[in-house]
């Protein structure tokens, strides 16, 4: 079974993230690079990071109006993310441009909502009901669009998992069970996570400011 471990490299150093990348390469199965990363580096700081002969994930949560986001989208066919990202919020008429702007190559996944936030942040914006009925809604959006599949916390990936058997389930939000949350609201664990339908975990803090970060990917690699 191929690595599931996409360590998220949120700094804006390109140095510290090509040593970070470096240092753990052979206990991890990608790399996310976001937008910190993106806006100090731009697509030279992204080729600099493929040199590294891992899979590239782009978290960018693109959210535009449709032609904006095609053209985005399509600036960046060149570099062949094997991930790249953009908000459901966005619509039909949005996915649907960005899926067929992008490189063949590439799976275009839907942000559902952040794993920052909780009910109260939702009803904060005018959404009421539930983050798991808002996550499912969003989810058979994106499908319905075309897209690859979806960005959600691993407290909605089984059931999102049930109705979209052939979806792929971007889970970021997970921690250690004796991991520090820190920003994240609901978090799993990477076990939990993979056992309910998660096709890839995205780990940062818990890998990249460990004491040795290449035995921190190592053992939760281990224990999955």
């Amino acid at each position: 079974m191929p690595n599931r471990i996409f360590v998220a490299l949120d700094t804006p150093d390109l140095a510290r993230a090509h040593a970070l990348a470096t240092r753990v390469r052979h206990h991890i199965g990608g790399l996310k690079l976001g937008l910190e990363f993106f806006c100090a580096n731009g697509p030279a700081g992204v080729r600099t990071m493929e040199e590294i002969g891992l899979p590239v994930f782009l978290d960018l949560k693109l959210h535009d109006i449709p032609n904006t986001v095609a053209k985005a989208v399509q600036s960046l066919a060149p570099l062949k993310p094997a991930v790249l990202t953009v908000h459901a919020a966005g619509g039909r008429a949005m996915l649907e441009d960005a899926k067929a702007a992008a490189h063949p190559e590439t799976k275009v996944v839907a942000v559902t909502m952040l794993t920052s936030l909780d009910e109260d942040d939702l009803r904060a914006t005018g959404v009421g009901g539930s983050a798991h009925d808002h996550v499912l809604r969003l989810a058979d959006l994106a499908r319905a669009a075309g897209l690859d599949g979806i960005v959600c916390s691993g407290a909605e990936v089984k059931e999102a998992r049930r109705a979209w058997r052939d979806g792929y389930f971007v889970v970021p939000g997970v921690r250690p069970a004796d991991g520090h949350a820190g920003d994240q609201k609901r978090v799993v664990t990477p076990r939990q996570a993979l056992d309910d339908g998660a096709s890839i975990l995205v780990i940062g803090r818990p890998i990249t400011q460990a004491e040795d970060p290449d035995a921190a990917a190592r053992a939760i690699g281990a224990a999955l």
